[in-house]
């Protein structure tokens, strides 16, 4: 353990000591004397405040052999259930934000707001509510017209000013606009030209002055006019002066918000909150834990705007909003939230609603399990807790080894009538097919669930999984099916209950066996898996539970795995009901599983919802894999909300590519569309050498 001083202002701690992070600051006392943590040792590094009436702060690495410290206080107020985090109430016109207040919504303007007109015609138009926050980049004087005309026609709706490399601009619209949001990445420093910088002490402060010199006539005009701020950091925006000194990381973009937030509470103005956005989910909720860590240690309550930036369109932006921005809900933080859609604003409204409804909910529920201690789940970096993928044994007569993917398994219930077809059935699994036999592909289903087996006397539909499982495919079945009419290689499914009793010894040797868990068993009953193998446990708990929380289970169950050292792969298995619709769906599979696979908790997905299209469930089950950064299964599209700086009709462009797009993508093209950097010729030129490639690749 290691002891040192640090100034009441605590910023983050790094330097060029690969197995420290300490900052080479002037406003720190050298900790030159610290040993780097051993392999397989945690150390805690004790930082003792300056002003004894402070937290102690408490520094570890983010896990075995990282280069980051973090700090080990809570990141939220509970991990075993959601309890809002209490924050100051931060107005915004007449409307209030905070813990005391319902979560509010956000959204954003598309049109050129050049165009007064089409501007306010495009708020007016909008369906809103009470909770309602509408944010306009603002470029010019014209901010000024905007807001007049609103409020002639009696909108008194609060206006967001959405302000990059302008702080002359800023300080204009603050006299009217109801909150300025400031990036920190662009506000006072140059645009970033990616260069690796060495700065001196010396050096370093007196950007820092800098800073402060060209922030200070916004905080003290926000004071004057009682607006509100957003520190917002975007993950693609950061100065080249941060990543130099703490990389493209989340650590940069808290300490890159947390100057502007100094400056604040130097100048004793509390009226703002923050944000951390990113186009990658797992880098978004990283930040903002990383953030709220930060702020417990200094005891800082200001609220939080949370979005996963440049989300894109359709289910894609979806899933990846509702996997960032439900995770973080899940653990009682966000006040105020933005689905970040490449799609006409009032588009983001529904499933901004539908995040609400499902955090306002397990807040005040306070869904959740038992208190437990955690000690092995990675808060602030992914580091993924892969279970052990099926090994052949001696003697078996099919390969299991397809059964689950290394990089994310996807998992379908399929049902008896399928089998009547089955063509339709393996191209409906996304299975390729050679003289109607199938063949594993890309984005191909890699387990079935079939609840009920076809009758042993029906040897075309037995025919049909006899080829599902020779292709390395499971097929998976409840174990009172695999007893009374048992499918040869099938994998029996059981719960805990099933499996105390022992009744699965009547199956024949060497039958794989998949065990369905809740996580919030006793331990007694969690005791039962030590005395056996198994292929894989299924994480389920009833969609209609009210109490339990769903992430909070599993990560009870992981916990429990890893103190007693076992590898099972684990499958997140959420069972919707009927009538579903399938936006909620979305949000709840993103939320609900999307919290535990950014932490790298679960080694794949298994959706069932009677009444939804098949199609339409496996493609949500990859996009979720490829949204937590597990199984890239098609082309991503990273892109901007068309806004006021956008120089063309950005939702047009991104579907004119779309189309010409080859069908089937052998690499993975990561599109990032800048809103004032990119133009259309540019793009179009991007697609067609894009499509020539991938035309020419495929004919290989």
């Amino acid at each position: 353990m290691a002891t040192g001083a640090v100034p009441a202002s605590f910023p983050g701690l790094k330097s060029k000591e690969p197995g420290l992070g300490f900052a080479k600051r002037m406003d720190f006392v050298r900790l030159c004397d610290l040993k780097r943590p051993k392999s397989g040792k945690t150390m805690i590094f004790v930082i003792r405040n300056q002003n004894p009436s402070q937290d102690t702060a408490q520094l570890q690495p983010a896990s075995e052999g990282s280069p980051l410290l973090v700090p080990r206080q809570k990141y939220c107020e509970s991990i075993y259930k959601t309890v809002r985090r209490k924050t100051r109430t931060v107005m915004v016109g007449n409307i209030a934000l905070g813990s005391q207040h319902p979560i509010r919504i956000q959204t954003m303007t598309t049109t050129d707001t050049k165009d007064v007109a089409g501007t306010v015609e495009e708020v007016s138009i909008s369906p809103f509510c009470v909770s309602f926050f509408f944010s306009i980049t603002v470029q010019g004087k014209k901010g000024f017209e905007i807001k007049n005309s609103l409020v002639q026609k009696n909108y008194n709706i609060p206006l967001v000013a959405d302000i990059h490399f302008a702080p002359s601009v800023a300080l204009r619209v603050a006299e009217c606009f109801d909150k300025i949001r400031v990036n920190p990445g662009n506000f006072a420093d140059r645009r970033a030209q990616f260069e690796q910088l060495e700065y001196t002490d010396e050096d370093y402060q007196k950007e820092l002055e800098h800073i402060e010199e060209v922030f200070t006539p916004l905080v003290e005009k926000c004071k004057k006019y009682g607006r509100a701020m957003r520190i917002g950091t975007n993950h693609g925006n950061l100065s080249d002066r941060i990543m130099s000194y703490y990389g493209d990381s989340p650590r940069g973009m808290v300490e890159s918000a947390f100057e502007f937030a100094r400056i604040c509470r130097k100048l004793d103005y509390h009226n703002f909150v923050f944000s951390m956005k990113a186009s990658n989910p797992v880098v978004m909720v990283q930040a903002y834990r990383l953030l709220v860590a930060e702020m417990y240690v200094h005891g800082w309550d200001y609220p939080l705007h949370l979005g996963v930036t440049e989300a894109g369109e359709g289910e894609d932006g979806r899933i990846k909003s509702a996997i960032g921005i439900g995770t973080l809900l899940q653990d009682g933080l966000g006040d105020t939230i933005r689905v970040s859609l490449t799609e006409p604003p009032e588009e983001e409204i529904d499933p901004c609603r539908r995040l609400v409804n499902l955090g306002m909910k397990a807040a005040e529920l306070q869904q959740g399990v038992a208190p437990f201690e955690e000690k092995h789940r990675h808060y602030f970096d992914f580091q993924r807790r892969s279970g052990q993928l099926p090994t052949q044994k001696e003697g078996e007569e099919v390969d299991y080894r397809g059964v689950l993917h290394r990089d994310g398994s996807v998992l379908m219930s399929v049902s008896l009538d399928l089998l009547k077809a089955p063509e339709l059935l393996y191209k409906s699994l996304a299975a390729k097919l050679v003289v109607g036999m199938p063949f594993k592909d890309l984005a191909t289903v890699d387990s079935i669930i079939l609840r009920e087996l076809p009758p042993v006397d029906d040897s075309d539909a037995r025919l049909a999984l006899k080829w599902l499982v020779d292709i390395s495919m499971g097929v998976i079945t409840p174990l009172s099916e695999q007893l009374t009419k048992p499918l040869p290689n099938a994998i029996a499914m059981l719960n805990l209950k099933e499996l105390s009793t022992g009744v699965y010894k009547l199956l024949p040797e060497g039958t794989r066996l998949a065990v369905s868990v809740r996580g919030d068993e006793p331990y007694e009953e969690l005791e039962t898996l030590k005395d056996i193998e198994a292929t894989m446990l299924l994480h389920n708990v009833p969609y209609d539970e009210d109490k339990i929380g769903r992430v909070h289970a599993a990560r009870r169950l992981f916990e429990y795995l890893s103190e007693n050292s076992l590898d099972f792969p684990v499958i997140h298995h959420i069972q919707f009901p009927n009538g579903i619709h399938s936006d909620d769906l979305v949000i709840n599979a993103g939320t609900n599983a999307g919290a535990l696979l950014v932490d790298g908790l679960g080694d794949g997905i298994l959706l069932e919802a009677p009444d939804q299209d098949f199609d339409f469930l496996i493609n949500i089950s990859f996009n979720l894999l490829q949204g937590c950064r597990m199984r890239n299964t098609k082309t991503e599209y990273v892109s901007c909300p068309s806004c006021g700086r956008t120089l063309f009709d950005l939702q047009e462009i991104i579907a004119k590519y779309e189309k010409r797009r080859h069908t089937y993508l052998v690499f993975r093209l990561q599109l990032w569309v800048a809103s004032s950097m990119v133009q259309e010729k540019w793009l179009m030129q991007i697609s067609d050498t894009s499509v020539v490639l991938l035309e020419k690749l495929t004919s290989m």
